[in-house]
């Protein structure tokens, strides 16, 4: 993607942006773990943390590759295998302790099936992954984020759309065919480009470019929305074992942040939060801005499409050939 196309990307999700920052939850201040000190690591758009060590990969554009990263950014082994990628746009670790590779992009929403590869986490060298076709029930879908319940190992894909809809593949994915998805549900974050679940396989993360919001599962129900601290382009998550929630961005040499969340937050997902009427965890922060109705307020909305459209417009006319 040019820069030209990535800036008129950003300005289109403006208008979601102001919406879900007005109406989100604030976090506490985020900080630097490190930043990627290989510069072959250009666009990270995945991210998942183990023991210590982290692994990314880049966007689209790059062979088939994933990075091993320690804490002090450097690089500690590169997992490579044949075959040139579509669009590889997410990572989420196994239950096995492997890595599942989402070749998951489909920017022009063509492609007939998208592919999920199996590699060893952290193996420096080439590899033979086990890659597993999976196909929509309702044609082609642009997706950023797919996450693997850490018990169970349920493979969810959730696509980058303004309405947010989270698709299954099957309980055992089939090497030798196509993997029929079905839909899991929808209305989640809008524009997701990556998520993670916690460690207790009873909630999981959504990252947008802006906000972050937390979910229960396997209800889909919404505890809180939260504002992202500001990146180049955030399109990576990861949560570890003690629930610390890491995010990562495309650019050379860009940060990995660990990303504090609110006290609300953090009580329902380490479970010390008292359950409500329905044994789910109590209400949190989210619950405070959504209508009486259950639906989410509009007004943060239409202010956000007016400035979006405004600032649409001003470049356009700068871009505009002169005579």
């Amino acid at each position: 993607m040019s820069r030209l196309e990535k800036l008129l990307s950003v300005l289109a999700l403006l208008p979601f942006g102001i919406g879900l920052t007005v109406s989100g939850d604030v976090a506490p201040p985020d900080r630097v773990v490190f930043s990627f000190q290989d510069a072959e690591i250009i666009e990270s758009s995945g991210l998942v943390v183990e023991d210590g060590l982290f692994a990314t990969i880049n966007d689209s554009g790059d062979s088939g590759r994933v990075f091993t990263v320690n804490l002090r950014g450097e690089t500690v082994a590169v997992t490579s295998w044949d075959g040139e990628p579509t669009d590889v746009e997410s990572i989420a670790p196994l239950p096995s302790g492997d890595l599942l590779v989402g070749d998951i992009g489909d920017n022009e929403e063509a492609r007939d099936s998208v592919q999920l590869l199996k590699v060893p986490f952290g193996q420096d060298g080439p590899v033979a992954p086990f890659t597993y076709d999976v196909a929509y029930p309702d044609g082609a879908h642009d997706a950023e984020a797919l996450l693997v319940h850490p018990v169970t190992g349920q493979v969810l894909i959730v696509d980058k759309d303004i309405i947010g809809r989270m698709y299954a593949a099957p309980a055992r994915l089939d090497p030798d065919g196509t993997n029929e998805l079905t839909v899991r549900g929808d209305d989640l974050l809008p524009i997701a480009t990556d998520g993670a679940f916690f460690p207790d396989g009873k909630h999981f993360i959504l990252r947008g470019y802006f906000t972050a919001a937390v979910y229960r599962w396997p209800s889909l129900r919404e505890v809180a929305r939260m504002d992202l601290p500001a990146q180049e382009q955030g399109e990576g998550i990861a949560v570890d074992d003690r629930d610390r929630v890491f995010l990562s961005s495309e650019g050379q040499h860009s940060d990995v942040l660990s990303f504090a969340l609110p006290k609300k937050v953090q009580a329902e997902v380490s479970g010390t939060k008292r359950p409500d009427r329905d044994g789910e965890p109590g209400t949190s922060a989210r619950d405070d801005v959504v209508d009486q109705d259950g639906t989410r307020p509009y007004w943060p909305w239409a202010l956000g499409g007016v400035v979006g459209v405004v600032l649409l417009l001003v470049l356009g006319r700068s871009l505009r050939p002169r005579r």
